[in-house]
C-alpha cells in the first residue's frame, strides 16, 4: 500500500539521488515505462523502479512491466541472477493509492486484484532486492518476494496499510509473519510503524545493511548477482527450490524433498565437472547442463 504523504510531509525526505541504473549499460528488449533494465555484467540483469515522481509507486502498469522483464530475463540464458532496485529516496513507496481507492469489492474480488503481484515468486532463477529508500505496504511485499534483500542504512520498512483503513494485500501478513514472528508482526502491522535497515537485519527481514554511500547497495548486490550467476544454474535453481520448500513443507517431508533433488543433480554434467574440478584443485567450469 502507499505512503501517506500527510504523515510524512516531503521536506521530511532525502534528495533524491541520479538513477543508478545510468552506472550501467542498457539491454532492454522491450521500451518500458515504468522500469529501467540493463546488464551491469554479462550473467547478471537490473531492473529499477523507475517511477521517481510517485516514490515508485506500485500500480498495475509498472507491475505488468516487471513480471515482463522478469519473464525475460528468466528466459535468458546468458543471466543467472537478477537484480531488482529504485533509487535512493525509496525502493517502493507502496501500492499507487489513486488507482485503488475507487475501487468497489465486486471489481477487486471478481478481477482478483493484486494476484498477479505473485508471478514473480514463479521466477526460477535468484532475484536479490538492493533496497534503499521507503520499502513501504506494496513495496516492503515486492522485497519480501525477492529471495535475499541487501539494504542501504537508509532502508525503511513497514506494512502501513492500517492508517488507509485496509490491511496488507500483497503477502506482508503472511511472509512478514514468516520472518519475525506472530508478536512483532502483529505489532508492526496493527501499528503501522516504519522500522529501520538495522533492525530488518536484526530481525532477518534483511539478509545484511551494505555500507554508505549513493549507489553503494546496488553495486553490491550486483557483486552478489555475479557470484551467485558464476555458478552452475541447475544447482542454484535448485537450491532456490528447496530453501522456498522450507516455509511450505514439514521437516519430514522437506528433508525427504531435499534429498531428491540432490539426487537428481547426479543426473548433471554439471555435478561432474564441479566435482571433479574439486577433485583436480581447478576453478570448475558449468555448462548450465
Amino acid at each position: 500500500m502507499s505512503l501517506p504523504t500527510k504523515l510524512f510531509p516531503r521536506a521530511s525526505f532525502p534528495r533524491i539521488a541520479r538513477n543508478t541504473s545510468r552506472l550501467f549499460s542498457s539491454t532492454s528488449r522491450v521500451n518500458f515505462e515504468n522500469i529501467l533494465t540493463s546488464k551491469p555484467e554479462p550473467t547478471v540483469s537490473l531492473i529499477t523502479l523507475n517511477r521517481p515522481k510517485a516514490l515508485n509507486a506500485l500500480n498495475s502498469a509498472l507491475f505488468l512491466e516487471l513480471n515482463e522483464a522478469l519473464k525475460q530475463a528468466d528466459e535468458d540464458k546468458e543471466v543467472g541472477a537478477i537484480v531488482l532496485t529504485g533509487n535512493e529516496k525509496a525502493f517502493a513507496a507502496g501500492a499507487d493509492i489513486k488507482e485503488m481507492k475507487d475501487k468497489e469489492y465486486s471489481a477487486v474480488y471478481q478481477s482478483n486484484f493484486l494476484e498477479n503481484w505473485q508471478d514473480m515468486t514463479k521466477i526460477r532463477k535468484p532475484i536479490v532486492a538492493a533496497v534503499s529508500g521507503f520499502a513501504l505496504g506494496g513495496g516492503c511485499e515486492l522485497a519480501l518476494m525477492c529471495d535475499i534483500i541487501l539494504a542501504s542504512p537508509s532502508a525503511k520498512f513497514g506494512q502501513p496499510e492500517i492508517n488507509l483503513g485496509v490491511i496488507p494485500g500483497g503477502g506482508g501478513s503472511q511472509r512478514l509473519t514468516n520472518i519475525v514472528g506472530k508478536s512483532r508482526a502483529m505489532e508492526l502491522i496493527l501499528t503501522g510503524r516504519m522500522f529501520s535497515a538495522d533492525e530488518a537485519e536484526k530481525w532477518g527481514v534483511v539478509s545484511r545493511v551494505v555500507g554508505d554511500g549513493e549507489g553503494q547497495v546496488v553495486k553490491e548486490a550486483v557483486e552478489m548477482a555475479k557470484v551467485i550467476a558464476s555458478k552452475g544454474q541447475l544447482s542454484v535453481q535448485a537450491g532456490k527450490e528447496v530453501v522456498n520448500a522450507a516455509y511450505e513443507l514439514s521437516l519430514q517431508e522437506g528433508l525427504r524433498f531435499e534429498r531428491r533433488i540432490f539426487h537428481g543433480l547426479f543426473a548433471t554434467k554439471d555435478q561432474k565437472e564441479g566435482m571433479s574440478a574439486f577433485a583436480e584443485k581447478r576453478k570448475a567450469q558449468f555448462t548450465h547442463s
